[in-house]
């Protein structure tokens, strides 16, 4: 094994290396992370079987959160245990929170430059265009999950449920995934008991009683968190405002956002800019916005809401608060992760509430095209759309054109948002 200690594992000098690297050059979401992490680990270094880390990848998208964070997290793990995770997921998750920290004092001061406010309003405008394309992405693979008849007009009322929580409800979004999840475990166990599949079901082990996500060290496994059982007093923290409402909307981003990082949009925009007054409509886009550029989770973008709130230790708060589920969702659950694979409730839960997340994605798109203020950034939106729906171009260099026609709009003298 390449690098290997003397006692055959992975330095964690390594992983703080390697993973850092990752979060410094991770731009364009889940998918470069993802791209990253199987060059690292399966093919140069080959610490994970090929096998293995597709394991990985499926386990991680049942779990609610940034999904490639928890892959990130995982592979870490696999090589070191707890000691592994802890480093290799702070070092995939800083590089980007301290980039995006920078830029939310630059782009949220009191008396920014000409040039940041048009290059903000510019990139704020592409925003919608951004969720459209994010949610048209996820439609194919969602709809091939539901299966064909009456599963497919369900899937199409969960659609159309989280559409219309996203732009009536804000953050009780989470009640409407919740419930679509738990309506398709029920549709789906009523439909098993009428048409039972013959024959013993597996248990969610291979035949030798193996798992395939097993971790070689001789730590014992630890028993998966209580899933079901989230901090129901949590909403109470709300009330109080200040930090307890900013660890809310950050607990709600990392614990209970399922199917991508841009469901996190609908959880925070009502919070931030209606509830709490922590940023205008404009700043909130900005926010997303810095989110998509900057390297790492796109979940980075609590951590600009935490800044508006309270300052740096308010990003800090948002980012810890909103990352805390993906590490111990990894450390509490990983070895357990074939079983929950395996398990027919799990599935029916994200059959349900997939959907309603596409549907809150693209719902969220029409509160993000009514922030808008000025008629050019309507004509940048639609450049935006142009680029991302019908070229299928990448986020990234939209983000940054976008950015560009803002700053040729200051100096051209256009009024800004």
């Amino acid at each position: 094994m390449a690098e290997a200690g003397t006692d055959g594992r992975v330095p964690l000098r390594v992983i703080a290396r390697e993973w850092g690297r990752i979060g410094v050059l991770g731009f364009g979401g889940p998918p470069a992370h993802i791209l990253l992490l199987r060059r690292l680990c399966v093919e140069q270094r080959g610490w994970i079987a090929a096998s293995e880390f597709e394991d990985g990848i499926a386990a991680t998208n049942l779990l609610p959160g940034p999904a490639s964070t928890q892959l990130a997290i995982f592979t870490a793990w696999r090589l070191r245990g707890t000691a592994g995770a802890l480093v290799g997921g702070a070092a995939f998750i800083l590089p980007g929170l301290v980039l995006i920290l920078l830029l939310a004092a630059l782009f949220l001061a009191g008396n920014p430059p000409h040039w940041v406010l048009g290059a903000a309003a510019g990139a704020g405008a592409a925003v919608a265009a951004v969720a459209a394309q994010a949610a048209s992405t996820l439609v194919p693979p969602s709809l091939r999950r539901s299966g064909p008849g009456p599963a497919r007009v369900r899937w199409a009322a969960y659609l159309l449920l989280g559409a219309a929580a996203a732009v009536l409800t804000g953050p009780w979004l989470v009640l409407v995934l919740l419930a679509t999840g738990t309506a398709e475990i029920a549709f789906r166990r009523r439909g098993r008991r009428a048409h039972p599949a013959p024959g013993p079901a597996s248990a969610g082990t291979s035949p030798t009683g193996d798992t395939a996500l097993g971790r070689p060290d001789a730590d014992p496994p630890v028993p998966p968190a209580p899933r079901g059982l989230l901090p129901l007093l949590a909403p109470g923290l709300a009330a109080t405002g200040g930090l307890g409402a900013l660890a809310w909307v950050a607990f709600k981003v990392g614990a209970l956002s399922y199917g991508g990082g841009f469901v996190i949009i609908p959880l925070m925009q009502q919070d931030a800019v209606e509830r709490y007054h922590w940023m205008t409509d404009g700043q909130f886009l900005n926010a997303v916005a810095l989110g998509q550029i900057t390297p790492g989770p796109v979940v980075q973008t609590v951590s600009v809401v935490g800044y508006a709130a309270a300052g740096v230790l308010g990003g800090l708060l948002a980012a810890a608060v909103a990352f805390a589920p993906s590490f111990l969702f990894v450390l509490f659950g990983a070895a357990h992760f074939d079983r929950l694979r395996a398990n027919t409730s799990v599935q029916d839960f994200l059959t349900g509430a997939g959907p309603a997340v596409i549907g809150a994605i693209a719902g969220s798109t029409v509160p993000l095209a009514l922030a808008l203020g000025r008629p050019w950034q309507y004509a940048v939106l639609a450049l935006a759309a142009l680029w991302l729906l019908v070229l299928r171009r990448g986020v990234v260099p939209c983000l940054l054109g976008a950015a560009g026609l803002g700053v040729l709009a200051a100096a051209a003298g256009l009024a800004l948002p």
